[in-house]
């Protein structure tokens, strides 16, 4: 029935048409040079001759004159002349997208990265970074591969001839994306807030020793003073209870309060300096490194270092050495530049960059193979990244804030038992200490760690900085007619809280590259900055790696947090396990991404990954987003996530035994944080009696 009154619809249609004594060109037939030969002239030997007039010109709906002349050609079998078409040129619209605010993103990067006559101190690494920043992105067409090539795939898309290729957001004016407000990494970030905050000062005498000055004070030398107030912040460790003690006090090496070997070291401009460099120091460097540790120092995340750290085993001969290509054609991410793969970046590659222009040192852990192996908790690494008042810039204006630039490379060989701890804490306890003049600060660090065959890698990472956020926030009751003219509204003593200025990054890059390697981590974020985020990527590259990630975020007063973690299986027979747990109250933001990928390669895959959050008020919010990417058919694999306020059913339980609510709702904060706070080596918890242990930190800051 449908198809006759279709028929008789069309034939009504046909019946107007011609009562209106209209004509139609009854067939289309494109130039003898876009068809085949046989195709061409079958055409031409039925297609009648159209009418160059026709009443449809009139409206819009026929051929004009030159397309009517052109069909007519076609239909005589006389060849026409194709015009080819317009090329675009690109470049003239590379720029097009960008928004008032993204070229404010990038002016405000541009103020951090410098000009190239600014003294580096990496070296060729430096100058490979730089050179990776400012190279743009060849705009350039995809090729149309033919069905049979192996990298062949539907899910593709091609611009059309005509159009102009644009690059992908972020990567206008820069060769490695910007961070965008819209972007998908960025879009619980506090980006506007970010980049309202001038960080282009510089430390003093950057990229040279700390020699600190023995003349007596008040309280003892400058060396007792800092060492006592570390003590005090619970992240000093003596030298019997630590394998070595890096200390860093405004990004530069302290050698007075640190303790190192002939592997665990700091690396100054003198180790990087080459033989056609200027540096007079060069002659008396130590041994040259290893070009094991110049490639990892080169390494980027995100994928824009392609190679992967180590050959990956896939069937019985072949090994995977490329991350763009793994998993393709259909599902591997492709080219790092592409708008696809940078909706699953981290968005760390230009700030990982940014760090290997600007650091000053590294600090490194080269764990020889064997050693300290069997051994399940060996003597821990400490590296202290301690910041004044002013972090040590003395120069500029006082609204100018000034960027840090961390670098941590850790190796741990086969077979042996590692440690690694790192500590952000503060020197000075107001802004008026000793003096010195507040500065916004940017803490830009960018931490490495390469665990081989059979080794055992545990890491703890604290950051403590930025003080105390202002606790009541959230409270509604100064807003009334009934506040006291005497009250102070908690509100605004944080909106003046100099720590609230100051941003806090972090990129920790893991690559488990020898079989049986493990990696356990244990992060957690005290701090009172206004703005903290932490990215973490753990590949596991080799079979029978394992990954295990802790991670415990403290959000209050009216901070912005977010943590991003990407647990990549690569090989295998590889695990997994995390855990992650937020506590967020006041009018605090926190937001927590993670990732877990699971590549075809990567066969009988055990992943686990839980998220918990604890709201504690009305005002606070929270974005938790687990995720799980399985290409692979044999795996096992959970994820979840929870959030809720305190337990009232707990908190009467308490009561009713005689405990105080205060008390009871500490008891409960820190049973919620303790979990996380056992992965931290003993000799970094501290005895749980002292004011200075992290159990007892954590409480102050939870009765906050």
């Amino acid at each position: 029935m449908r198809i006759m009154a279709s028929s008789s619809l069309l034939l009504l249609g046909v019946a107007l048409l011609e009562s209106s004594h209209l004509f139609v060109v009854t067939a289309f037939v494109p130039s003898s040079s876009l068809l085949p030969a046989a195709a061409t002239t079958h055409a031409a030997r039925s297609a009648p001759a159209p009418t160059t007039t026709t009443h449809l010109n009139a409206i819009g709906l026929g051929p004009d004159e030159d397309e009517a002349a052109a069909l007519a050609s076609a239909a005589a079998g006389v060849a026409t002349e194709v015009s080819p078409q317009e090329v675009v040129n690109s470049e003239e619209y590379r720029t097009s997208r960008l928004t008032r605010q993204d070229e404010i993103i990038d002016e405000w990067y541009a103020s951090l990265l410098g000009s190239s006559d600014e003294p580096t101190h990496l070296g060729r690494i430096s100058q490979e970074a730089r050179r990776r920043i400012l190279t743009l992105p060849e705009l350039k067409r995809a090729p149309i591969l033919p069905r049979e090539d192996e990298s062949w795939t539907p899910y593709q898309s091609n611009a059309l001839p005509t159009s102009a290729i644009l690059p992908a957001y972020g990567l206008e004016q820069y060769g490695l994306p910007m961070p965008r407000k819209n972007a998908e990494t960025w879009r619980h970030f506090d980006v506007v807030g970010m980049i309202g905050t001038d960080y282009s000062g510089l430390i003093d005498d950057i990229g040279t020793d700390l020699v600190l000055d023995d003349d007596d004070d008040d309280d003892g030398t400058v060396v007792e003073t800092y060492k006592a107030k570390m003590i005090e912040r619970g992240v000093w460790i003596d030298d019997d209870s630590c394998t070595a003690r890096l200390v860093y006090v405004d990004g530069r090496y302290c050698p007075a309060l640190s303790k190192s070997t002939p592997d665990i070291r700091n690396l100054s401009s003198d180790d990087f300096a080459t033989d056609d460099s200027s540096s007079s120091a060069s002659a008396s460097s130590s041994s040259p490194l290893r070009e094991e540790i110049i490639t990892c120092l080169n390494r980027l995340p995100d994928g824009f270092t392609d190679e992967l750290a180590a050959e990956v085993p896939s069937g019985d001969t072949d090994h995977l050495t490329s991350l763009k290509s793994l998993s393709g054609p259909d599902h591997n991410v492709g080219e790092p530049i592409s708008q696809f793969a940078i909706n699953n970046q981290q968005g760390t590659a230009c700030f990982a960059a940014l760090n290997s222009v600007r650091a000053g040192a590294v600090a490194l852990m080269d764990v020889a193979p064997g050693t300290d192996g069997g051994i399940d908790e060996p003597k821990p690494t400490l590296i202290i990244n301690a910041q004044t008042s002013n972090m040590g810039c003395t120069a500029g204006a006082a609204a100018t804030g000034v960027a840090c630039h961390p670098r941590v490379l850790a190796i741990a060989g086969e077979g042996c038992s590692a440690s690694l701890v790192q500590s952000y804490i503060d020197l000075d306890d107001d802004a008026d200490d000793d003096g010195k003049e507040f500065k916004a600060k940017l803490n830009n660090g960018f931490t490495q760690v390469f665990v081989k065959g059979s080794a055992n890698m545990t890491h703890a990472y604290l950051e403590e900085t930025g003080g105390i956020v202002t606790s009541g926030v959230e409270h509604t009751d100064f807003d009334g007619d009934d506040a006291s003219s005497d009250d102070v509204d908690p509100r605004e003593v944080e909106a003046k809280r100099p720590a609230l200025r100051n941003t806090h990054l972090e990129t920790i890059d893991v690559h488990v590259t020898g079989d049986d390697g493990r990696y356990k981590a244990a992060i957690m974020g005290l701090g009172g900055n206004g703005r903290s985020r932490v990215a973490l990527t753990a590949s596991l590259l080799r079979p029978g790696s394992h990954a295990s990630l802790n991670g415990f975020i403290l959000a209050g007063g009216t901070q912005r947090t977010e943590t991003k973690t990407n647990i990549h299986h690569i090989a295998q027979g590889t695990t997994s396990e995390q855990t992650q747990r937020n506590m967020v109250g006041g009018r605090a933001t926190s937001s927590f991404r993670g990732r877990i990928r699971v590549e075809q390669s990567a066969q009988q895959t055990d992943s686990d990954q839980l998220s918990r959050t604890i709201l504690l008020s009305d005002k606070s919010r929270v974005w938790t987003v687990p995720s799980l990417e399985i290409i692979a058919d044999d795996v096992k694999c959970t994820h979840g996530a929870t959030v809720s306020d305190l337990s009232e059913e707990e908190l009467f339980y308490l009561r009713s035994r005689g405990v105080d609510r205060e008390t009871a709702r500490n008891m409960l904060m820190y049973a919620f944080v303790d979990e996380v706070g056992q992965a931290v080596p003993s000799s970094v918890r501290g005895d749980d009696d002292l004011d200075s242990s992290l159990k007892r930190r954590c409480i102050k800051r939870l009765q906050n």
